[in-house]
């Protein structure tokens, strides 16, 4: 009695979707596109943010739980990154050169992008001739240089603060914030003295290295339903903002995303064809995260991303990596703390009647360069612009004319943002002569998501050890 075996090639093979369909970046690319349809199905059918209808309150829900679900993992992915990160430059001979070239580079980039928002800002001069009277007042938190340095100091161990308010019908409701620039400080402290106690912080650092291991684990789940996420945030802005909010302040909008594409497209492949890298490489590379950063408008939430396709992507080693981008994704906002700041302050300056003089363009330089960190990371662009007007003497009533249109001009923020904290880990790795050329030059398979067996089969660093190229894999979780 004989038996017959089908082989693979004779059986009738299931219905597969094509290879594309499962690349992050075609799916994020199809939520979009619905969710735009989406959106303005809810515009047009009378979806207002004051009044929602069925369909515009479901985008909102949708969205706003899917950056629910990103912020509950911030502050654990801050605490326990930030200190892993310090823990691993222990493996690592040359870490302060290594960490002053990063900040060197942050500083840079920094200033090339507060340069041109500040030339777009008098070029085309976004605050003149608006249309629009002064009726938008902001009365939200404000930032300046005080506030700033006695932010620094956390009030409690996890930088948490709690606000309690009554309604009418005498309910009362509690809301817990936290100070992500606080939050870095304290994690900052922490490591430093871990490795300052040496052997017997071993047990400490070990757990915690667990623990974000676990954190990274559940954002990557949060991060892979980033599609659906996508349809309700993008649905949702369309739905309440639309082009008619923009109307009269069309002129900024464009001077900012004019601004903030001058840097993702010229600024960053220039730098990268200067150092002898693919620009396509570093594109294809970084996308993934530059489009979740895109709809999420966190560069926090996007960290573990922007980690994963630092070190699988561009071939940045890990050892370093852990710790640039975990600091860039706190302290580097191309977007957020240089470009928008610059040219909102000449908008505001030229909205009121008031001249700027070549001292005080030079102050908005300084500002952007060095209170970056006041962003601290979360949709925190607006503080930053009070610091700089506060800085300047301009008046603050000009920020509440900014606030319809501030999620819109979020998303570009914060994709360059993300774009620029893993531009320098690669320069500086390519700089310092650690950086994995081999695989930064591989072909992209489409997914940033791989098993997280191979990372631990992979070295930690490579920095020391010499770096060896590790294989891209489909994601299997």
């Amino acid at each position: 009695m004989s038996t017959q075996t089908r082989s693979p090639e004779s059986a009738t093979p299931g219905f597969q979707l094509p290879k594309w369909a499962g690349s992050f970046g075609v799916q994020i690319i199809a939520a979009l596109i619905v969710g735009l349809g989406l959106g303005l199905l809810a515009k047009y059918t009378g979806s207002t943010k004051a009044s929602p209808n069925g369909l515009g309150a479901t985008l909102q829900t949708i969205g706003s739980s899917y950056v629910s679900l990103l912020q509950t993992a911030v502050v654990p992915l801050i605490f326990t990154a930030v200190v892993s990160s310090i823990s691993n430059l222990r493996q690592v001979s040359n870490a302060a050169k290594l960490a002053w070239n990063t900040l060197l580079w942050f500083a840079i980039t920094s200033l090339i992008a507060v340069l041109i928002g500040i030339g777009l800002g008098v070029l085309l001069q976004p605050g003149a001739n608006t249309g629009i009277t002064e009726e938008a007042k902001y009365s939200g938190k404000s930032g300046d240089w005080w506030s700033f340095l006695i932010g620094l100091f956390p009030k409690n161990f996890l930088g948490l603060g709690a606000s309690s308010t009554v309604a009418e019908s005498g309910a009362v409701t509690t809301s817990v914030s936290f100070n992500v620039l606080q939050i870095l400080v304290i994690a900052i402290a922490v490591g430093v003295a871990a490795l300052k106690v040496g052997k017997a912080a071993e047990p400490f650092l070990n757990l915690n290295a667990s623990a974000l291991a676990v954190i990274q684990k559940v954002l990557w789940w949060i991060i892979r339903i980033a599609p659906l996420g996508t349809v309700g945030l993008i649905g949702n802005a369309v739905a309440v903002y639309g082009w008619d909010t923009i109307g009269s302040l069309g002129k900024f909008t464009f001077a900012i995303y004019v601004g903030l594409a001058l840097v993702l497209f010229a600024v960053y492949p220039i730098l990268v064809r200067t150092h002898g890298l693919s620009v396509k490489q570093y594109f294809s590379g970084v996308w993934p995260a530059v489009q979740l950063a895109f709809v999420s408008r966190s560069s926090v939430g996007t960290l573990p991303l922007t980690q994963r396709v630092t070190e699988r992507s561009l071939g940045v080693p890990r050892g370093y990596a852990s710790f640039a981008v975990p600091l860039g994704a706190t302290t580097k906002m191309d977007g957020c703390a240089a470009i928008y700041p610059a040219i909102s302050a000449i908008f505001v300056a030229q909205f009121f009647g008031i001249q700027l003089d070549f001292s005080q363009y030079l102050l908005i330089a300084l500002v952007s360069v060095l209170g970056s960190a006041a962003t601290a990371g979360t949709t925190g662009a607006v503080v930053m612009l009070t610091l700089t007007l506060s800085t300047l003497g301009l008046p603050l009533a000009g920020v509440g004319l900014l606030l319809a249109i501030d999620p819109i001009l979020d998303m570009g923020r914060t994709a360059v943002n993300v774009a620029g904290q893993a531009l320098v880990p690669t320069i500086v790795a390519k700089r310092q002569g650690i950086l994995d050329e081999q695989l930064y030059n591989a072909p992209r398979n489409g997914t940033p998501f791989v098993d997280d067996s191979a990372d631990a089969a992979a070295p930690s660093d490579g920095i020391s050890a010499g770096t060896a190229p590790r294989e891209l894999a489909d994601a299997k979780a």
